[in-house]
């Protein structure tokens, strides 16, 4: 309830006395993403393309601290360019949102990029931002959450382009007079991203460490599966789905691996149980950081994962993934590897996890969306990529 006159007061009290700079003149710019790790991860092109743009200027993030380490992932900019504000709790946001904003006013700041799909908590950081050039997704004419008037490069938020292109083309909106800003002629050819740079020895240490503490995996075929929904159980494909595949490949000759947080380990515990073979093993909890779970992707050849973080870090390795669809969708949000393929159904219903309804759906839990994909359908993909990473 009090969202709305937020972002009317942070409108009002909006910085006016600076004047906006010439494309030329930008210096310093500011990203707001407060988004889950895995939209995180698809926001690399847009900084690629910032730098294209502005070549001398500065760049920051303003992030939450649970998604941090998905920037260390990507690897945009340095570790003293990152504000962090807590999530955590309304008390621990309000105060870490205060001393955010005396820092980034301090910095001057000539424009701000407001990544959210209509969250009215960026909508106030980024009218407070005190920076002449705001730039984010605008309602207009459709369905979406009030945030204010604070934006001056309103951009059309468009739900039949990819999440990824929609973030270039907030880049392009900062030098754009159009309106909506940036009416640019999407590329056609798919984005990619960069592989994660590894460090010295870090792979090499990541595969002595795993066959050591699970011999069991060695000589095998190693395929991931991470069966874990995160914060929207809804996008879960069914536990039961997960074991009739990871049986059907422990039979096969794989090695099976699930990977995940520590509050997953109940469904690593139900595959493994079902599988009865060590060739199936719990890993849920085994690697402390994003970055050491997409290290330790890297020595399988394939992942078999719901939408969400995980599927996003695989783009970054040259692992092989299935990624199962249901209450959102690939066009948005597909995996951006070369290496994927996403499965999704096209029900009347689906996608109905949405920026217009806040990510609420009215679905009562009865996800058909993913449960229409079965088993053997997912076990065809992982054939068809097993062979083509085997013959590779």
């Amino acid at each position: 309830m009090l969202g709305p006159p937020l972002c009317w007061l942070a409108t009002l009290l909006q910085q006016r006395d600076r004047p906006e700079p010439a494309a030329a003149e930008v210096r310093r710019i500011l990203i707001v993403t407060l988004s889950e790790m895995g939209a995180l991860i698809l926001t690399r092109p847009m900084f690629d393309r910032l730098q294209e743009n502005y070549p001398s200027a500065t760049i920051y993030v303003l992030c939450s601290g649970r998604n941090r380490a998905a920037l260390d992932l990507i690897d945009v900019v340095p570790a003293d360019r990152i504000v962090t504000v807590s999530i955590e709790s309304l008390t621990s946001f309000a105060s870490d949102c205060i001393r955010a904003l005396r820092r980034v006013r301090a910095l001057r700041f000539d424009a701000v990029l407001d990544l959210e799909l209509f969250a009215r908590a960026s909508a106030v950081l980024v009218a407070l931002s005190g920076a002449p050039i705001k730039v984010g997704f605008d309602r207009f004419t459709q369905e979406g959450l009030y945030r204010g008037g604070a934006i001056n490069r309103p951009v059309l938020y468009n739900p039949y382009q990819h999440i990824a292109q929609q973030f270039l083309t907030l880049a392009d909106a900062v030098g754009s007079s159009t309106m909506p800003a940036a009416k640019r002629l999407v590329d056609a050819r798919p984005l990619r991203l960069p592989p994660l740079a590894l460090r010295p020895g870090e792979l090499e240490g990541a595969r002595e460490a795993l066959f050591r503490d699970h011999p069991s995996l060695g000589g095998r075929t190693l395929v991931f599966v991470c069966p874990g929904a995160g914060m929207l159980p809804i996008r879960a494909w069914p536990i039961e789905s997960f074991v009739a595949v990871a049986r059907a490949l422990v039979d096969r000759g794989c090695a099976v691996a699930i990977v995940g947080m520590e509050e997953d380990r109940g469904l690593a515990r139900g595959i493994q149980d079902a599988c009865g073979s060590d060739a199936c093993v719990d890993l849920t909890g085994y690697t402390a950081t994003a970055r050491s779970l997409t290290v330790l992707l890297h020595l399988g050849v394939l992942l078999i994962a719901n939408d969400g973080g995980t599927a996003h870090m695989a783009s970054l390795t040259p692992i092989a993934a299935v990624v199962l669809f249901g209450p959102e969708t690939p066009v948005l949000y597909g995996s951006l590897s070369p290496q994927a393929i996403n499965l999704h159904k096209p029900l009347s219903c689906s996608p109905c996890l949405t920026a217009y309804n806040h990510r609420r759906s009215p679905c009562d839990g009865d996800n058909v969306c993913l449960k229409t994909i079965s088993p053997d359908e997912v076990l065809a993909v992982a054939d068809q990529l097993l062979a083509r990473q085997v013959n590779s």
